[in-house]
């Protein structure tokens, strides 16, 4: 067995296990996952906004433990430099974790107005005034970037920790039926066809609970 484990919450709901495992994926490094089951006080406060992400996704490695998924993501590019989860370039490297750490403490009315659902489809969804905002700053970095630096991805040819980020918000798109421009939606088409943001959204349809409250009718 691995001695390396990432500790999972749902993996139709949780944007942050998903961003962990990404990560993971992305670094090459094996690992087993641990599913927490979905009655956890944790896993249920992390999936429905209540608190940080504060055990869920865990990366244990060894004897290393790592629970916020900037420092996994910061762990695996040090442990594991060649996978280029980070831009070789400096300022590249930088922009890279700036746009990172926006996508992760930001966005806080996207999370809770679209909240993630990879099985769900809801059509004609109006998204409201403050989630729009936080969309449109999305859609800013993601335009800047994939100019700047050339796409497909966000920092180029090959996709880096920022793309694990923004993965969940791709799915969200897709959930909520958001319409999007040429460049965004070829973006977004792009982290869809990577086969472990694949592999991710077939287990997601496959997981048989359902968490009552993130099953809203809109």
């Amino acid at each position: 067995m691995s001695t390396t484990t990432l500790t999972l919450s749902s993996k139709n709901y949780s944007s942050w296990s998903m961003r962990g495992w990404l990560m993971l994926k992305m670094s090459g490094l094996p690992f087993t996952e641990v599913m927490v089951q979905s009655d956890s006080a944790h896993a249920r406060a992390e999936l429905l906004l209540l608190s940080p992400s504060i055990l869920v996704p865990c990366l244990n490695h060894g004897r290393v433990k790592v629970w916020d998924t900037l420092a996994i993501g910061e762990y695996l590019n040090e442990i594991a430099p060649k996978a280029g989860l980070l831009p070789s370039n400096s300022v590249h490297r930088a922009h890279c974790r700036a746009v990172c750490g926006e996508m992760h403490s930001g966005f806080s009315a996207m999370r809770a107005s679209l909240p993630m659902n990879i099985k769900a489809q809801f059509k004609g969804f109006k998204v409201w005034a403050k989630a729009t905002s936080d969309l449109e700053r999305i859609f800013e970095i993601w335009t800047d970037c994939l100019k700047t630096y050339k796409g497909p991805y966000l920092f180029g040819k090959k996709a880096t920790l920022a793309d694990a980020m923004f993965a969940p918000v791709v799915t969200r798109l897709r959930t909520y039926g958001v319409s999007l421009d040429p460049v965004c939606e070829a973006y977004c088409q792009e982290i869809l066809k990577m086969p472990a943001v694949q592999e991710w959204m077939e287990a997601a349809k496959a997981e048989p609970e359902d968490i009552v409250e993130l099953e809203v009718e809109f």
